[in-house]
């Protein structure tokens, strides 16, 4: 029995205390709001007199595109559809309500008539701007706070107080909405420097905005400093801005000119040793003949992580990895191979190396036998050193993604045994810690503690984790330091109370399911919800054109040669259909895995054809090399309810299919996914799709356990890597977060 169903401390009172924060805070807004439209009544958000004829053109216009808006969805019905109901509520307040008001705000002001017109004409560009953005995809959170930056900055300059608002509100949003701005040159400027000090890289897209202003080259300094690439990139000889940068005189952004000048062809690798370069601690011509050797770049790019001195931390972690996959893909390539041959390519580098090899390959790329072989020299080359004291040298650089790839491949406790009782408890509890931090899209600290604990064995880790996930609840809710934000308190209050409901339930299906029942089932998929409005199921493949592609297609087509129950249509020379014989219809489309850059021309033309007759796959599979993962995704839409990524799931791939398809299902792996497993998956799943039954994970992940307990070591791995949708705990928290979230901002 879950003891949170008898206690309720942490489960639904969990997620009321968070309501409870967002309720106070909307009923401090609507006191707030009395009072100012007490004080002056020009803020009224009615009309207080009818609109001259000489502005009615321009208070219809803004009427219009909120009609277009509410039009977009195909009914003007006073709603913004989209398949979230509270991100309908939420579009909606804010484009058709607020929007509205706005306008009537606009008008009841005691300004000028030409004022009046030039609100008006900001704010249907502002509204026309959403028009051309899907509703289905779309940020209703951001796109709420934006509407509600563009209002206050509207109703800041009618009330002559704009510049404390805009120093009260520095922001992306404010820096989004300049155009409020046009005639106010001071305000304008202070936005400029002061949003662009604090984003630099964001502020190089208005470079011909700011280009003449004295505050552009000390943006441009700030900027080397926190995405040099983007300098590198606009400092190049045939930009367009190029003389920008290169007048500057900030002794960053005059290295990063002369690495462009003295290295043109490996500038960018380089560019990671800038800093040594502009202290005079290496020169350009050492640094290139570094990046020109693969091993001696590699282990001064660690070395330079384990400095603290690289250009950027999130530079840094990106070269890392894509080095890191070089040896990765080495070891896997040679997976049938003697240890002897296939780890030869890794012997001889030190733990730190090691440790940022197995970071590199978490990206879907490392198969359990590699990582399993890696980590095994990693800790043979530790001696006796702590697995802690290893995490202090490499400066606990992403580590809760390193324990969660130990919990995953079941090395946790090897690792976790080199410590002291100490070092392990420090380590843990930093493990769940500072969950609150970051922004409140900011969730990959937090998924790899769902994904880690989902794979602990260990009792007595499992009992330790859920102490301090409570603990964190309580310190987060409580907040009796007050050293937390109200955003910090909010998002923290949701990410514990998730966790904890949670680790509490996730031992039994149904206590999961009681747990986060903010979303749809976990457990099984009603066939209803796959079947679109003729009662057929229709499933898209995506294969690519070299070698692992061409054969998982013909392993895939293996699946249904011979079988009466479906038809095979080869005749299109772009892709194959695959459609059901019996009663109940399923169609799969399957693009043909055809030389590159050929293969991506035929996904494309079965877009086409599938946009054109307006047909929506319910089913997506992703068939190939993580790489090529961005384009079988790309497509994704709300109508998606089962994704079969075949590689690791991952944060941001989690992320990236629940932007498109909220209420997506995900079938992962820890390592790259094979036919030998995938295949009696897609046949299993056929089975209840055939049958014209719900998808039972449950019940599915059974049958294939007994079909794979007779198969041989090899296959009984793959197969254990492989999460069904109700086990990805991961992608269910990124799920019950964003309900939450946004129950929130309602």
């Amino acid at each position: 029995m879950n003891p949170y169903k008898l206690i309720p401390l942490l489960g639904l009172t969990l997620i009321s205390g968070y309501t409870s924060l967002a309720q106070e805070s909307r009923s401090d807004r609507k006191k707030n709001k009395a009072t100012e439209q007490n004080a002056n009544p020009g803020t009224a958000d009615t009309l207080l007199a009818p609109i001259p004829l000489n502005r009615q053109m321009f208070t219809d216009r803004v009427s219009s595109a909120i009609r277009g808006i509410d039009a977009k969805d195909g009914s003007v019905d006073g709603v913004v559809a989209n398949p979230d109901p509270t991100k309908s509520k939420l579009l909606t307040q804010a484009f058709l309500v607020d929007a509205l008001k706005l306008r009537n705000k606009i008008e009841n002001a005691n300004i000028t008539h030409s004022q009046k017109i030039a609100y008006h004409n900001a704010l249907f560009a502002k509204l026309n701007q959403f028009k051309s953005i899907a509703n289905d995809n779309v940020d209703a959170v951001g796109y709420r706070q934006l509407m509600k930056n563009f209002e206050g900055l509207i109703m800041a300059e009618i009330n002559g107080t704009t510049m404390d608002f805009v120093k009260a509100n520095a922001n992306l949003y404010t820096l989004d909405n300049i155009e409020v701005l046009n005639n106010n040159k001071e305000a304008r400027a202070y936005v400029y420097k002061s949003v662009g000090l604090q984003y630099p890289e964001k502020m190089l897209m208005y470079l011909d905005k700011i280009a003449s202003e004295p505050y552009t080259d000390e943006i441009i300094a700030a900027a080397a400093k926190s995405s040099p690439r983007s300098i590198m990139s606009y400092a190049a000889p045939n930009s367009k801005y190029g003389y920008i940068i290169r007048r500057n005189q900030d002794p960053a952004v005059k290295t990063i000119v002369n690495i462009i000048d003295k290295s043109p062809k490996t500038s960018f690798r380089v560019l990671q040793f800038m800093n040594q370069i502009k202290d005079g601690d290496m020169t350009i011509d050492q640094a290139n003949q570094i990046v020109q050797n693969q091993d001696a770049y590699y282990k001064s790019l660690v070395k330079l992580k384990i400095s603290g001195k690289a250009i950027s931390e999130a530079e840094i972690d990106k070269e890392l990895e894509v080095q890191s996959l070089v040896y990765v893909r080495k070891v896997n390539e040679l997976h049938e191979a003697s240890d002897a041959v296939r780890f030869k390519s890794v012997e001889g580098f030190d733990p730190q190396e090691y440790y940022f090899m197995l970071l590199g390959g978490e990206t879907n790329e490392i198969y359990t036998s590699s990582y399993l072989g890696i980590f095994k020299r990693m800790m043979a080359k530790m001696g006796k050193e702590s697995g802690y004291t290893l995490l202090e040298t490499v400066r606990m650089s992403n580590f809760r993604t390193f324990i969660r790839m130990s919990a995953g491949y079941n090395t946790i406790s090897e690792f976790l045994k080199t410590m002291t009782e100490t070092q392990k408890t420090t380590l843990l509890r930093d493990f769940v810690a500072g969950l609150e931090k970051g922004s409140r899209s900011d969730l990959k600290d937090a998924v790899d503690v769902a994904d880690g604990f989902g794979s602990l064995t260990d009792k007595e880790l499992i009992v330790f984790l859920k102490n301090e996930v409570k603990d964190n609840y309580e310190r987060v809710y409580k907040n009796k330091s007050k050293t937390l934000s109200k955003a910090e308190q909010e998002k923290g209050v949701i990410i514990y109370g998730l966790l904890a409901s949670i680790f509490n339930s996730s031992a039994d299906p149904d206590d999961l399911q009681d747990a986060v029942k903010e979303i749809p089932p976990i457990n099984y998929l009603d066939i209803e919800a796959l079947s679109n409005a003729s009662g057929e199921v229709v499933a898209q493949a995506f294969f690519y054109g070299d070698k692992d592609g061409k054969d998982s297609y013909g392993f895939f087509l293996a699946n249904f040669r011979g079988n009466k129950s479906w038809k095979i249509d080869e005749n299109n020379p772009n892709w194959t259909t695959i459609t059901s014989v019996g009663d109940k219809k399923v169609t799969y489309y399957a693009n043909k895995p055809l030389t590159e850059p050929d293969d991506e021309k035929a996904q494309n033309k079965l877009y086409e054809y599938l946009d054109a007759n307006e047909i929506r796959p319910a089913v997506v599979i992703h068939r190939g090399h993580s790489y090529h993962l961005e384009g079988s995704l790309k497509g994704l839409t709300p109508d998606v309810k089962i994704v079969m990524l075949g590689s690791c799931g991952g944060f941001h791939n989690l992320a990236n299919v629940l932007d498109k398809a909220p209420d997506a299902h995900i079938i992962s792996t820890k390592q790259i996914g094979t036919y030998m497993v995938n295949d009696p998956i897609i046949r299993n799943m056929n089975e209840y799709l055939l049958a014209g039954k719900r998808v039972d994970w449950l019940e599915m992940w059974q049958t294939l356990g007994k079909f794979f307990a007779n198969k041989s070591v090899r296959e009984k791995e793959l197969f254990s890597d492989y999460i069904p949708p109700n086990k990805n705990l991961g992608a269910i928290f990124i799920k019950a977060y964003r309900k939450l979230e946004l129950s929130g901002q309602s």
